[in-house]
């Protein structure tokens, strides 16, 4: 710092001569900077699978839409959705994880231009040996600037706008899982008071079958014990029926969360049945599913983030260029504060020489991190084509198994029949008819538990197929998005 006689005899003399003798070789370095920080570029790997032409199933010729759960054609189906995704609070909650990454490329960008601060210093000093009064008061401009010679503030941001856009890409798959929830949640709800529809009229039928063998009873053409195995299939049915209002009152507490609301107090419907499941839509290639799933390009851009950051660890060992700019005003007393004024420029060169293996270690440790997220993006590129396969061949097996369980409730319901006819006859027992009678009715709930998996199959495929879609919070929310960053309001 110039003494006291420089600041009041000077108007901002620039202090030029702390760089000469060294400025002809700063500049070369910045050239060489230059230079050497546009060969800093991320590395291309191969990714380590192999993507199969075609999937192994012939599929529907119509385009999915975006918003997939429409095509099941259930209007309640498609409120719910619509109310999920904008009371969701997880949903919510993913949207702030995506106002965070955005803030964090703004802080890494403001390292590429100058950091200005104002500072105002007082102090006092007794014995006085250089002011008058012993009192010094300084009011200062700061300025401070890295020269990105090698290019790692520019990796850092680059990394930053990779992870902003695998956070927004987690948001888009956080949203069509939860519309895959909702439609699972409410298509089991429904198959269950389906189920309860039909154990009514199952229990309904058996008490008059009961009472029709307490008539033959009491007029001696059966035997005591055959009322009560009639009683106790009505009991069997009866605590299936429990069994599924308990799974009835767990589904509407878990579609009720799903749409942001307090367990206990949903309303629903209570007439509804399961919809009839269309024609199978277009899987098309296997590479258009990996440009179209947000998961799959969140995970890609995970992996560029990890690229950038090994070229930012590759930084961190080179030398820094820092500038500094300081304008002053100081006096003796705060009145007199414009009478000196003075200026000057600074610059530094930082060489890391001896950090105790520390940069070589992060350097290490960033491209094992780069390595592991090659080998996460590849291994999520394979869950997608699997689950793909997975609901194709599901479905397409699934539609012979209720083939096989109509024709199964097909021939119980003509054996029971002519069983009960024999038994009115007085031909055959009563064991004959009951097992019958409790295998047909069981193979009906299992009918109707087999068509709910077969819609279940048929959400599973169009959550394995979907890409991104408009969500209120995006429209609606305190930040948008757009192609390269995510600006605040």
């Amino acid at each position: 710092m110039p003494d006291t006689q420089q600041f009041r005899n000077n108007r901002f003399p620039i202090s030029l001569y702390r760089l000469q003798g060294s400025f002809n070789f700063i500049f070369f370095l910045f050239l060489v900077g230059i230079s050497a920080g546009c060969g800093n570029k991320v590395t291309t790997r191969d990714v380590p699978i192999t993507t199969p032409d075609a999937f192994s199933l012939p599929t529907g010729s119509y385009e999915l839409e975006a918003d997939w759960w429409k095509a099941f054609g259930d209007p309640e189906l498609n409120g719910m959705v619509d109310s999920a995704l904008f009371h969701n609070l997880e949903l919510k909650g993913s949207w702030y994880q995506v106002a965070q990454e955005a803030s964090n490329v703004a802080i890494i960008a403001s390292e590429r231009v100058p950091q200005v601060f104002l500072e105002l210093q007082g102090g006092a000093s007794r014995p006085v040996p250089d002011f008058v009064g012993g009192e010094n008061t300084q009011l200062s401009l700061r300025s401070s600037y890295e020269v990105d010679l090698w290019g790692r503030v520019k990796q850092s941001k680059l990394a930053a706008e990779s992870r902003l856009k695998a956070s927004y890409l987690d948001y888009q798959t956080l949203a069509i899982s939860i519309a895959g929830e909702v439609a699972l949640t409410w298509f089991s709800l429904q198959a269950f008071m389906e189920q309860l529809e039909l154990i009514r009229q199952q229990t309904e039928y058996n008490e008059q079958v009961l009472a029709l063998i307490r008539a033959r009873f009491a007029s001696g053409q059966v035997r005591g014990v055959d009322i009560l195995r009639q009683e106790q299939l009505i009991q069997n049915t009866r605590e299936q029926s429990m069994a599924i209002q308990i799974e009835v009152k767990t589904l509407q507490n878990r579609l009720a969360v799903l749409l942001g609301r307090a367990p206990g107090n949903l309303s629903l419907p209570s007439e509804s049945q399961l919809p009839e499941l269309g024609p199978l839509p277009d899987a098309g290639l296997p590479m258009e599913l990996i440009n179209r799933r947000p998961d799959i390009q969140s995970s890609f851009h995970q992996m560029e983030a990890a690229d950038r950051e090994v070229a930012v660890a590759i930084s961190n060992t080179y030398p820094r260029l820092t500038f500094n700019f300081t304008g002053a005003l100081r006096s003796n007393t705060l009145t007199n504060l414009v009478e000196s004024q003075a200026a000057s420029l600074t610059s530094s060169l930082l060489m890391p020489l001896f950090y105790g293996g520390r940069l070589k270690a992060e350097k290490r440790q960033a491209e094992a991190f780069r390595e592991q997220q090659i080998q996460a993006y590849g291994q999520t590129v394979l869950l997608a084509l699997q689950e793909v396969e997975d609901a194709l061949n599901r479905e397409n097996l699934q539609k012979e198994r209720i083939g096989y369980l109509e024709n199964q409730l097909n021939l119980a319901e003509r054996a029971f029949q002519q069983l009960r006819v024999e038994y009115l006859n007085g031909s055959i027992a009563y064991l004959d008819v009951l097992v019958t009678l409790d295998q047909m009715q069981q193979l009906k709930r299992d009918l109707v538990n087999a068509k709910l998996d077969q819609l279940l199959f048929r959400v599973s495929l169009y959550r394995a197929l979907a890409g991104g879609f408009p969500t209120p919070n995006e429209t609606g929310g305190e930040f948008t998005m757009n192609e390269n960053t995510i600006p605040t309001k």
